[in-house]
């Protein structure tokens, strides 16, 4: 997803009613519960796993109650079922797509990522057969609007922070970092008094695929929405270069 295209679906998401935004809701829980149980703390100070999923649980507008309250259900052991699932395959015109779950059953979450992709025109495929098209990088997005910084200086304060690219455009600016300096780069600029409009790890496309047909563009976004609105679906990354 390009810049302006992925901050379009961050402020889709962000303006989504009481019903969506619980699912949003639920499905951060689940990773924060994961982070919990895979990092062997409930001290974000020590689980840099959960430090992360933290961070993105307050972009996307988790009230703090609800950290804690996912926290102290985690350390109950309510996480332990789940596994970490990759999908790849195609949508409609070649879009190459990721699909990220974390599911207590395999078989269950293969059927229904399997129909989505068949029934809006794509097709799952093998491991690895469109993530060679795909990056992982540490992402931030700070809104231009009510910032009171110029471009220069939020760049200087990015790079200095050690990020490894730096794009402007007209509502945000879009930090990228090495997975592995992520949390260091947020927390520095954090401790700067900058606030992520979004702030995680993705899988970023090299190249990207438009479609030009009305009707396809619809079968593509209906596809979106249903691996959205399934909550064993953590994350979808494509390269589908004109979604809104």
């Amino acid at each position: 997803m390009s810049g302006h295209n992925k901050w379009s679906t961050i402020k889709q998401k962000k303006g989504k009613n009481d019903a969506a935004r619980a699912k949003v809701f639920t499905k951060i829980g689940r990773e924060l519960m994961v982070a919990i149980r895979d990092g062997g703390s409930a001290d974000p100070n020590v689980n840099s796993k959960l430090r992360d999923c933290i961070a993105k649980a307050k972009a996307a507008n988790v009230p703090n109650d609800n950290i804690e309250r996912i926290i102290k259900k985690a350390q109950g052991g309510e996480a332990a079922d789940y596994e970490a699932v990759t999908y790849e395959g195609y949508g409609p015109s070649g879009v190459a797509v990721i699909v990220e779950a974390l599911t207590d059953n395999r078989n269950r979450t293969a059927g229904e990522v399997r129909h989505y992709f068949d029934k809006f025109g794509g097709n799952m495929g093998t491991p690895g057969c469109v993530g060679f098209m795909f990056a992982k990088k540490g992402v931030l997005i700070i809104e231009r609007e009510d910032l009171e910084k110029d471009e220069d200086t939020v760049m200087e304060a990015a790079l200095e922070a050690g990020a490894a690219d730096f794009e402007a455009d007209e509502d945000i600016f879009t930090i990228y970092t090495e997975p592995e300096d992520f949390g260091a780069v947020r927390d520095d600029l954090q401790a700067q008094g900058y606030e992520f409009a979004s702030a995680e790890i993705e899988q970023v496309p090299s190249t990207y695929t438009k479609i030009d047909d009305p009707d396809t563009q619809v079968q593509m976004q209906k596809m979106l929405d249903m691996f959205e609105d399934n909550d064993d679906i953590q994350n979808v990354w494509h390269n589908w270069e004109d979604a809104e």
